[in-house]
């Protein structure tokens, strides 16, 4: 299954798909919605899913991997063209198998979906450059809630509309944020976000 919001990337991946000798496109999606519905229908003709990461205004496709991966063992592989840690953190923490740049050659996208349906882990260099990044400065790597909190900063979200939304205390926001000003060498909230856009985190 391909779930994509714009027809002619799905029509691109279709095409590739349906050119390999192993397997065929049994079924497309255009919202993560549509995609589940069609989960639930054609389940049982699926060996893996290539699934876009942002969908307009609808559910994501971070949430609509967890969704999946709680009702079923099909491998999905994402597909976006967004690489901050951010996305590649979440992805992976539901569960998605691999996670794919849309510019990768065609020879690579094919290899990656034939790999994922049989439930090898793959990755886009740039992405392995992200994540070699972190293990190799565990210290100063953020972690997922504090990636989350810098998120919903560059949102302009006060520290009571951050402790709202993650429920937890204004006390433990102040907490986190001392954590990220420390590990990105940021002095404020204005720099502490400018330089987790330059190094690719969010």
């Amino acid at each position: 299954m391909i779930v994509d919001d714009h027809p002619v990337v799905r029509a691109g991946l279709c095409a590739l798909v349906n050119g390999l000798e192993t397997m065929t496109v049994a079924v497309e999606a255009g919202t993560a919605e549509e995609a589940l519905l069609r989960l639930e229908e054609f389940g049982a003709q699926i060996d893996v899913i290539m699934m876009d990461l942002r969908m307009g205004a609808g559910m994501s496709g971070i949430e609509a991997t967890r969704l999946i991966r709680e009702r079923c063992d099909i491998p999905v592989l994402i597909m976006t063209a967004f690489d901050t840690q951010a996305d590649v953190v979440a992805a992976l923490e539901v569960g998605a198998i691999g996670y794919l740049l849309k510019d990768c050659p065609a020879d690579e996208i094919a290899r990656a979906v034939e790999d994922a349906a049989a439930g090898r882990s793959v990755l886009s260099p740039s992405v392995i450059a992200q994540m070699m990044k972190r293990i190799a400065s565990p210290a100063t790597a953020l972690t997922p809630r504090e990636i989350e909190i810098l998120e919903l900063l560059s949102g302009g979200a006060t520290n009571r509309q951050l402790a709202r939304r993650l429920f937890i205390s204004e006390a433990t926001v102040k907490t986190h944020l001392v954590h990220i000003f420390d590990k990105l060498g940021a002095d404020n909230r204005t720099q502490a976000i400018e330089r987790a856009r330059d190094e690719r985190v969010i």
